[in-house]
């Protein structure tokens, strides 16, 4: 038993839980302090119900219980020398990847990915995002967008565009034919310009010649092409 330690873990999504569990079933002391009013971080509040379920979070939460994880939620970490000051000899930091990403337009006629899925989770019903979505993006996380957007009451087209090509998403493909399978439109070789009454003005790219690395960088052909959009979810980055 490591008696001579005492840690403060900062966050309490996946790899806060994970050190907590790991330090604890040591034999060291372990407190969470997590800033919202429940642990799981990105997983419990903006990764959707279809994709983790939020019985699987708490049968992690219950495991950490378990060896003896004390929690502290609602609690703002501003300073590790103040959990330094309160007798924790060793501070871990796990507050996870939250910066916003952007697609480029002008400020507030994109919403942060993150922003939109937590509130997805939380209360789809209060979401007024109109007929026609635009999601910015090929990862993994902007399927997860395009997928939960479908869900949403009033919703009736939404559009996957990117500046690449299939070929070259982050994605995984099973996770794109999911979001096919949705009724999501892929629509590939785009890059948005501007968004204006409804309309997402995008350019029309093409890929250039290969790189030292091999990769091939998308390029503007001069053409543009609008996208109805009453909404755009920039997923770019995540």
């Amino acid at each position: 038993v490591a008696s001579d330690k005492k840690v403060a873990v900062v966050g309490g999504g996946p790899a806060g839980l994970a050190a907590a569990f790991f330090l604890s079933r040591a034999g060291v002391p372990v407190t969470i302090f997590e800033a919202k009013d429940s642990l799981g971080g990105i997983v419990r509040h903006v990764i959707p119900e279809f994709r983790i379920a939020s019985a699987d979070i708490d049968a992690d939460v219950e495991l950490c219980r378990a060896f003896g994880v004390e929690v502290e939620l609602n609690a703002r970490v501003e300073s590790v020398d103040a959990l330094k000051a309160a007798g924790y000899t060793d501070v871990v930091v796990a507050t996870g990847a939250w910066l916003p990403g952007s697609a480029g337009l002008a400020e507030g006629d994109e919403m942060d990915v993150l922003e939109f899925l937590e509130a997805a989770k939380k209360a789809p019903d209060t979401l007024n995002l109109g007929a026609d979505v635009v999601v910015v993006g090929a990862g993994n996380t902007a399927m997860d967008a395009a997928r939960a957007t479908k869900r949403i009451p009033g919703v009736e087209n939404v559009r996957l565009v990117y500046r690449r090509t299939k070929a070259q998403m982050p994605a995984d493909e099973e996770e794109l034919d999911l979001a096919l399978a949705d009724g999501v439109e892929f629509m590939e070789l785009l890059a948005p310009v501007s968004l204006a009454d409804g309309q997402l003005t995008c350019n029309v790219m093409k890929l250039g010649e290969p790189d030292a690395s091999g990769s091939r960088a998308p390029e503007p052909t001069g053409e543009t092409v609008t996208v109805p959009a009453a909404t755009v979810i920039s997923a770019v980055g995540e």
